[in-house]
């Protein structure tokens, strides 16, 4: 007899601790909740608190608390990246056991005067790929990439597909400051917490055949992506927190709920509803993008 292992959607928002959550952010964060409980689905939240340099102390903690003042209530205990070192270190000694990660000493001076532009910047030029040269000491370690197109549907743009090893080249996945990269660390927790579908911004739309063939190769279950369009300032850049964003203000959480409603199309009711109101009216019109539930059963013995 099948058996359903969890439930069949389980999605997460996993935001940094660089800072508090400014209206970019709660866009993010709803649209994610929106689609899990839209799907009867579990709904994760992960902090991915992993460059410590980069860190606020005490943005973990406020992140939390605007997120439950605008009822944006989680399932399961949060999952903080810095308690995962060990679950990183064995899936980058399983890839390099295996000869798909290879140790890298080029300087990123070095790599910018011989490569050309990606899509993401310099494509590595392949240096070390057949061993330190003389006179390198080991700073990065990168994954061997190949130009198969990996290919994936994502449910808001469709088809995407990218040739890694001329678009993107050999990519990091632990740092030169020996911090876990984030392609890594994403996919070894997505794949830890169940995810089944993953819910951001377009901005990190080149990231996922990254993360595809990171799966691929360390064996996870791939998941369905929706990329959302993420909201720009008056420059045309991404609101964020380098863009000096200001934090969502906690004690008005109706009133950013409604900013946030408008902006994806969708009702969120009277300014004198209560936070569950809006949240409530806001589901009930929301529409998910077409996507197949995949199969979480397996058989009993």
């Amino acid at each position: 007899m099948a058996e359903p292992l969890e439930p069949a959607y389980t999605g997460r928002f996993a935001p940094s601790p660089t800072g508090p959550l400014h209206f970019g952010s709660l866009v993010a964060a709803v649209i994610s909740w929106l689609d899990a409980r839209a799907h009867d689905g579990t709904w994760r939240v992960r902090m991915e608190d992993l460059d410590p340099p980069r860190e606020e102390p005490g943005a973990a903690d406020r992140i939390l608390r605007t997120l439950e003042a605008h009822g944006l209530l989680w399932d399961g205990p949060v999952l903080y990246q810095s308690t995962r070192l060990e679950a990183y270190a064995d899936a980058m000694q399983h890839l390099r056991e295996r000869g798909w990660a290879y140790d890298c000493g080029c300087t990123r001076r070095e790599i910018a005067a011989l490569a050309r532009q990606g899509l993401e910047g310099p494509v590595y030029p392949g240096t070390c790929r057949q061993g330190l040269t003389a006179g390198k000491s080991p700073r990065a370690l990168r994954v061997r990439t190949h130009d198969d197109p990996i290919c994936f549907n994502d449910r808001a743009q469709g088809e995407v597909c990218h040739q890694l090893a001329s678009q993107i080249g050999d990519f990091v996945i632990r740092r030169a400051d020996g911090l876990t990269a984030y392609q890594l660390a994403v996919v070894v927790d997505d794949a830890f917490q169940g995810v089944t579908h993953v819910v951001r911004g377009i901005d990190l739309l080149a990231s996922t055949p990254r993360q595809i063939y990171l799966q691929s190769l360390l064996g996870y279950s791939r998941p369905i992506y929706l990329h959302h369009p993420v909201v720009m300032d008056q420059q045309g850049a991404k609101l964020s927190k380098q863009t000096h964003a200001p934090a969502v203000d906690d004690e008005t959480p109706v009133e950013n709920l409604l900013k946030v409603m408008d902006f994806l199309g969708l009702d969120g009711g009277e300014p004198g509803a209560g936070v569950e109101e809006v949240l409530a009216r806001a589901l009930a019109g929301y529409t998910p993008p077409d996507s197949p539930l995949p199969s979480r059963e397996r058989s009993r013995g």
